[in-house]
């Protein structure tokens, strides 16, 4: 059995009354040591996948198994690294690593839950800014720092809910080397949702879109078969790299006009245009 399982999975919201689906019939294999790039449109429910993966919901239909067993639960075999970094403002850096280590390893002698702490510093390059609060970090730093509080934790899979869309260009590019070169020395199982398809072509195994919402499922998976490392300026000229791109990009697209076609076939009106 794979790694990661997701068999006939759905979840929707009730609002207003009515049930609103979100994800309909995911199917989902992921085998140890891949990195699986999920890249889709905002609002698509990437967020919403990534949460059921993480146990912080439960589907509505189907199953999620992870090593073989029925994910019930949130639980450190599974790190998180969201967007908005979810760090304690009033602790350091090393604080916040700190304090995870320390619900994991909690049998480990003190002196090892330090040591520890301060590899996953230095593997991000923030061992400078150790005793530093997030308030004097810059937004890559913080990202930098939440990234560690994961790894740290050792997670069968690593789960990343677009860590890097809030942050400026120059800086998203030096965190998608990080991550590259990071994923390199550890070997991590690693999902990655993103609205970047150039993101998941430069960091992942395989690029997999999800079509637009309502009720999102999966599309083709994709094998991105460009050696590694992978360098952002030469993979341009890449044919293999052209061909995922308009791949991906030509399903999106084709899958928003569907999405369209649909509310307008039950009943709603494009801009501009008046009901006789």
């Amino acid at each position: 059995m794979s790694f990661l399982v997701l068999e006939k999975v759905s979840k929707g919201y009730f609002t207003n009354g009515s049930h609103a689906p979100v994800l309909t019939d995911i199917d989902l294999r992921i085998e140890q040591g891949e990195f699986v790039a999920i890249a889709g449109y905002s609002g698509a429910g990437k967020t919403t996948l990534i949460s059921l993966i993480a146990g912080l919901l439960e589907p509505d239909s189907g199953r999620i198994l992870f090593q073989g067993r029925k994910i019930s639960g949130p639980g450190p075999d599974r790190g998180v690294v969201f967007q908005n970094y979810s760090l304690l403002p009033w602790l350091t850096v090393h604080e916040n690593i700190l304090l995870a280590v320390d619900q994991v390893f909690r049998k480990w002698p003190k002196a090892r839950r330090r040591a520890h702490t301060e590899r996953y510093i230095e593997l991000v390059h923030l061992t400078e800014a150790a005793s530093k609060r997030p308030g004097e970090l810059s937004g890559g730093m913080r990202q930098r720092v939440a990234l560690a509080r994961a790894l740290a934790m050792e997670p069968g899979i690593l789960l990343l809910d677009e860590p890097l869309s809030a942050l400026d260009a120059l800086t998203r590019a030096t965190l998608q080397d990080e991550i590259e070169r990071i994923c390199s020395e550890e070997r991590r199982t690693i999902v990655l949702i993103t609205n970047d398809v150039d993101e998941g072509i430069l960091l992942a195994d395989r690029l997999i879109p999800l079509t637009a919402g309502p009720g999102a499922t999966l599309g083709p998976s994709i094998t991105v078969d460009i050696p590694r490392p992978r360098d952002r300026k030469a993979i341009n000229h890449d044919p293999r790299y052209r061909k995922i791109r308009r791949e991906v990009i030509e399903f999106l697209l084709a899958s928003r006009r569907r999405g369209e076609e649909m509310k307008l076939g039950e009943g709603d009106l494009p801009a501009g245009r008046a009901a006789s």
